[in-house]
């Protein structure tokens, strides 16, 4: 498919990039100015947090889990993308997970068998195209070893002073190593390599009862004091400085409900939500919309970035949900419209995994053509159409 023109946002130059700020600050009141969680982070992350604030305002990146890694009739090779070989081209966001690194400093593959050191190659390779990376972590229960699903209680365990805190610690030192480790060429390393910038979603849907850290398994000041542990630890401790920090939750009926576990504004730069409920269909539109709405609200009020960080349906059985409910719901509302990226999640591959577990589309699946028709609406970019997000221009910006 080729290249397609979005009002001007398929920009690849800096002074297009200026020109889109521009663009985005005209007829609108001035954005409050935001803080970094990181005040050293890198110039790369520092812009990355920038640009996407401001491109929010015209556009929503699309994004998709583990895309480079596999597919639903392929795993592991190389230059391939269920996105790509159904629009054109890659995501504009890819997601990561890092689960099972804690495990052991040499661990293998993540929780669902992707090998850590290819997905080092993949996250490069994105980086090195212009995308935006995002890493969440289903991390073992601390206490009992189990999966991220064993809600035997843990979070007291391993705050300080906790029976388990060193060890927590430890598999932070193994997070640090990791992150510290993501380093691609880039447009302003001068020849040499720079850490790639990742969004990263730690102990997320926290306000759901699946995961040990989630509402029902420890009390929301726990949650905040592990969150703002981790955040010090890493930045401060183990000098992590690329990483932009995001905070989600589950579906949530209010803003006060969002903000029960909340952070807190000096530990967080991306707000977010994981949505599978209200958008399995056109009946609950207005539910979808009040929700992005909400967390736009949210973010905006604080200078940050407002995300819809997972959503979609397993298997798509709708072959127009990405128009007419997705979309649809998104653009219903012109302060939900204003969320920086849209992320669904994985899709299995069928002769590994048995199961029918995926939520973009591949070719020749039922939804396919409405995705097209998804991805070619002015609102939506693909990798393809992004403009730079990690130049110099208005990396100073945050205090």
């Amino acid at each position: 498919m080729g290249q397609r023109s979005k009002r001007g946002l398929r920009c690849s130059a800096a002074g297009a990039l200026a020109a889109l700020i521009v663009a985005c600050r005209a007829g609108g009141p001035p954005a409050p100015r935001a803080a970094l969680v990181d005040r050293a982070a890198t110039a790369e992350t520092r812009a990355l947090f920038v640009n996407l604030r401001r491109l929010a305002s015209r556009a929503v990146l699309f994004g998709h889990q583990d895309d480079l890694a596999y597919g639903v009739q392929w795993f592991g090779e190389p230059g391939r993308s269920d996105v790509k070989e159904t629009a054109g081209s890659f995501p504009a966001v890819y997601g990561w997970d890092v689960g099972g690194l804690e495990i052991d400093r040499d661990a293998g593959a993540n929780l669902d068998a992707v090998p850590f050191e290819r997905q080092r190659g993949w996250i490069a390779e994105g980086y090195r195209r212009g995308g935006v990376i995002t890493l969440s972590w289903h991390m073992r229960n601390p206490v009992t070893g189990g999966n991220a699903w064993d809600t035997t209680q843990a979070v007291a365990a391993i705050l300080p002073g906790g029976a388990q805190h060193e060890h927590y610690k430890r598999w932070l030192d193994r997070f640090a190593d990791y992150a510290k480790s993501l380093r691609a060429s880039g447009r302003w390393a001068e020849g040499g390599e720079v850490l790639v910038p990742v969004i990263f979603r730690p102990f997320h849907e926290t306000s759901g009862g699946w995961f040990w850290w989630g509402a029902r398994h420890a009390t929301a000041e726990q949650y905040r004091q592990l969150w703002r542990f981790t955040v010090e630890y890493l930045r401060d401790r183990r000098g992590v400085h690329n990483l932009l920090w995001a905070y989600s939750t589950d579906v949530f009926d209010s803003k006060q409900a969002y903000l029960e576990r909340y952070p807190g504004d000096a530990y967080v730069d991306v707000l977010g939500f994981d949505d599978y409920q209200s958008v399995r269909s056109p009946a609950t539109r207005a539910v979808f919309a009040r929700r992005l709405r909400d967390i736009v609200e949210l973010a905006e009020a604080r200078g940050k970035i407002a995300a819809l960080t997972e959503t979609g349906v397993e298997t798509v059985p709708d072959s127009l949900w990405w128009t007419g409910t997705l979309l649809a719901g998104i653009k219903s509302d012109s302060v939900a419209r204003r969320i920086a990226w849209v992320l669904v999640w994985r899709n299995a591959t069928f002769e590994r995994e048995h199961r029918h577990h995926f939520f973009a589309p591949y070719p020749g699946h039922a939804s396919a053509a409405d995705f097209v028709r998804f991805t070619e609406d002015p609102l939506v970019l693909l990798e393809n159409e992004l403009p730079d997000l990690y130049g110099r221009e208005g990396s100073h910006d945050p205090e």
